[in-house]
């Protein structure tokens, strides 16, 4: 599991829009992190909370780890890693867009989850990736309020720069990292993006076609220094659990 750490103050300076490397390999620098500009595509990611931490709209707790609205029939999914749903927190919320604690989207909660076989039997770190479906808020699913990225498995590792946003459990707001993934091995992959550390686990790795190719978990739980972060290579397994929860009436 990531561990916590100080945010160094070249996180908390580089705020503006200069500071964000682009997804699709355009202008800007790669590996460097910043706080994440508010935009359409930063509030599809929010923060998980206990739901105990964050009822009618007031929050009492910490966030513990990041998820992302997937693109799904019933506009009602969110993706994260499987070590995040699996830690015995008992009911949970999503806030997408969550900063400085607000909720400038609302709170969703978090109805089913769905574990790969591989982390339900043996929490696999090959297998670090889960889904969860969201109720409904006012007769909107959450894609309907903050639109969603589509889901992609089978990719190469490396293809493209990809753009991790997570939230760090020391910060209420979300930082962001532009870089291009490696191969770990042939299960995992990985990226050096600094001062991601505990919280960012269950962080999107989107590509500038504004697909999710990677989710930051996997070999130690996301990675044990915070400077570099792991994801399981998005294979058949995932694939066949998107279609599970995708497909949950």
């Amino acid at each position: 599991m990531k561990r916590n750490a100080l945010l160094g103050a070249v996180v908390m300076l580089a705020v503006t829009s200069a500071s964000e490397a682009a997804a699709d390999g355009g202008p800007g620098p790669l590996g460097v992190t910043a706080v994440a500009v508010a935009t359409s595509q930063s509030a599809r990611i929010g923060a998980l909370f206990s739901a105990d931490d964050a009822g009618a709209g007031r929050f009492t707790g910490e966030h513990f780890c990041t998820a992302s609205v997937v693109h799904s029939p019933h506009h009602d999914l969110i993706a994260t890693a499987a070590h995040c749903l699996s830690s015995g927190v008992g009911e949970l919320v999503f806030v997408p867009g969550y900063r400085a604690g607000t909720a400038p989207y609302g709170i969703w909660k978090v109805e089913r989850s769905f574990l790969p076989d591989g982390w339900a039997k043996g929490q696999s770190e090959d297998s670090d990736v889960a889904f969860a479906v969201l109720g409904e808020r006012d007769g909107k699913g959450v894609e309907d309020v903050v639109g969603g990225n589509r889901f992609v498995a089978r990719t190469t590792t490396g293809a493209t720069p990809v753009t991790v946003t997570g939230y760090p459990d020391s910060l209420d707001v979300p930082i962001r990292c532009t870089n291009r993934p490696t191969a770990h091995n042939a299960t995992q992959q990985r990226i050096t993006c600094p001062e991601f550390t505990g919280g960012t686990s269950g962080s999107p790795w989107v590509n500038g076609d504004d697909e999710v190719v990677g989710i930051l978990g996997g070999h130690e739980q996301g990675g044990a220094t915070p400077d570099i972060s792991y994801s399981v290579v998005l294979g058949a397994e995932a694939a066949e659990l998107y279609r599970d929860a995708a497909s949950d009436p």
